[in-house]
């Protein structure tokens, strides 16, 4: 009998252990839990206008400060430069001719604030913070959006410039004015030098994308993210893509690392695909290998449709390592780990 209570017992605490993974058998805490990295602080970002962002997160980062101030610092660079047309101020407006933004933002703790179709106000990385810290909410939209920053001291002006709004002008003349998805793509011109057929002028994709993405780790080893867009070019009025969505366009999880996306993000949020790149890095994958599997499920869900758009992901572990997959060609992040390093490199692609 002692030898039978022996046996149930042991074989009791073995299926205890499995059940915490229930697929390899490895308890799930061992296997996510990587070793933190302290006192190597860094930060990756999509795109090329990234590099701007980093430097400024940089700054930051590099006197000891939280990863949660160096990534809304970082990204309201481009949301405040003129020049960029897919973030914050001169964005490409909708098809009504209106300015929209959406961000979000999500610190260590698993804190996070998000704001959608916000008009009027620049900086909507900054409202996205005060609402996850000012208000019970994670999300505001709309004109209760605008409203709140108002009332919080942010200043109302006008985020169409005169160049967004030529550009627009030009694409009524010759888009049809009703509700087809990525329209504003088919009618893209091209430019430096790309032709109709090149692969770069795909929806989502360099000369045509939409996000700028944010993700860093200070000098205690502690996550933080931020994402910010003005969205598709031309979009149906009221659309949101994945940025502002918690798990969608970003997500951090501080035990494990913390993931972002770019592109149509449409396809992001049928697969919760930040969320599902965390995920997969707690099972042990390494960044690029976790983005890699949530581009595949994209293009298993729609093999079509995947070849005719691009999304992104880009992440961090805690370990410091990085990584980036992409559907198509064309895809690029920034990383930097000192005031000298702050690189371009080509995410590797699907097709």
């Amino acid at each position: 009998m002692k030898d039978r209570r022996s046996f149930l017992k042991t074989a009791a605490l073995g299926a205890a252990v499995f059940s915490l993974d229930g697929v390899t058998g490895t308890p799930a805490r061992s296997q996510g839990k990587n070793k933190i990295v302290k006192g190597k602080p860094i930060v990756v970002s999509t795109w090329d206008f990234g590099r701007a962002a980093n430097a400024a997160a940089w700054e930051i980062l590099k006197k000891g400060g939280r990863a949660l101030d160096a990534v809304e610092a970082g990204v309201r660079v481009p949301e405040a430069d003129p020049n960029n047309h897919t973030v914050g101020y001169s964005g490409y407006p909708d098809r009504d001719g209106r300015v929209t933004l959406d961000a979000c933002i999500m610190d260590e703790h698993g804190n996070c604030g998000s704001v959608g179709a916000l008009e009027h106000v620049t900086h909507a990385i900054s409202v996205a913070r005060m609402v996850m810290e000012k208000t019970p909410h994670v999300m505001l939209v709309g004109d209760g959006a605008l409203q709140f920053a108002l009332a919080n001291g942010f200043q109302k002006e006008n985020l169409l410039t005169p160049e967004s709004e030529k550009a627009w002008k030009e694409w009524l003349k010759t888009s049809e004015y009703k509700p087809v998805i990525n329209i504003e793509n088919k009618s893209y011109t091209p430019t430096n030098g790309a032709t109709a057929f090149n692969p770069l002028m795909l929806p989502g994709n360099v000369y045509n994308h939409d996000t700028i993405g944010m993700v860093a780790m200070d000098a205690e080893g502690n996550l933080s993210g931020a994402c910010t867009t003005s969205g598709m070019a031309f979009k149906l009025h009221g659309r949101l893509g994945d940025s502002p969505i918690i798990g969608a366009g970003l997500y951090v999880d501080n035990e494990v690392g913390a993931a972002t996306s770019t592109g149509v993000g449409e396809e992001v949020i049928k697969i919760v695909g930040s969320h599902l790149v965390v995920e997969l890095m707690r099972q042990g994958y390494p960044p690029e290998k976790a983005c890699k599997e949530a581009v595949e499920r994209i293009v298993k869900r729609s093999p079509s449709k995947a070849k005719e758009i691009q999304v992104g992901f880009l992440a961090l572990n805690k370990k410091g390592e990085h990584g980036a997959y992409c559907l198509q060609k064309g895809f690029n992040y920034a990383a930097c780990t000192s005031d000298t390093s702050n690189i371009l490199i080509d995410g590797k692609h699907y097709f």
